[in-house]
């Protein structure tokens, strides 16, 4: 059983390490690390500072992600995103 879930989280693993971009893995390694640092999802204005981007970018961003399933948002809730890409897959933040 055990080696049944390791084939299957290694075919999922492989579908999402290879599914964004290499600026949309920045935008996940930045998600990813500014919860680790404060324990809750990072603002469009956070995306924004870290990547000195106009809001319409970082938002269209944001966008791109949730269609391509990389993040989940709560309509109408602030800082709601949840990163849906395993952090081993995510590249190293510049």
């Amino acid at each position: 059983m055990n080696r049944q879930m390791n084939q299957k989280s290694g075919a999922a693993r492989r579908s999402n390490a290879q599914a964004f971009t290499e600026k949309q893995g920045q935008y996940l390694a930045f998600i990813y690390a500014y919860s680790r640092m404060f324990r809750r999802s990072p603002a469009e204005a956070d995306m924004q500072r870290h990547f000195r981007v106009s809001p319409p970018s970082v938002h269209q961003m944001v966008l791109a992600l949730e269609r391509a399933s990389l993040i989940r948002r709560q309509p109408g809730v602030a800082r709601s995103i949840e990163l849906l890409v395993a952090p081993e897959h995510l590249p190293i933040l510049k």
